[in-house]
């Protein structure tokens, strides 16, 4: 929340605490992808005046972890089956439990 709050009045102009930048520096905003973006009216008019965020924030860079796209995703599959299984142990117990109690689902 602090982060949000200190980018609007870095861009506003203002001082960290909020008010006008008079005696004080103001903190320098700066455009940060996939977080803030300081557009232009001439930015949005060729977006056909969208104010999706997206389209003018982007996406942060994330850093390439050096694993093939192909083995990634066969490990996040197996992981997500295993995952899948689990649940479906943990269902039959809380059923069993419910009917236990004497609640049929």
């Amino acid at each position: 929340m602090q982060n949000i709050t200190s980018t609007y009045h870095a861009w506003r102009g203002d001082n960290d605490d909020g008010r006008p930048a008079k005696r004080l520096e103001p903190t320098p905003y700066e455009d940060i992808p996939g977080f803030c973006k300081s557009a232009t009216t001439a930015e949005i008019a060729a977006q056909g005046h969208v104010l999706t965020p997206g389209r003018y924030v982007g996406a942060e860079e994330v850093e390439d972890d050096g694993e093939p796209f192909e083995e990634k995703m066969s490990r996040l599959v197996a992981e997500l089956e295993g995952q899948f299984a689990e649940s479906a142990k943990l269902e039959a117990a809380v059923r069993a439990n419910l009917k236990g109690l004497g609640f049929d689902l």
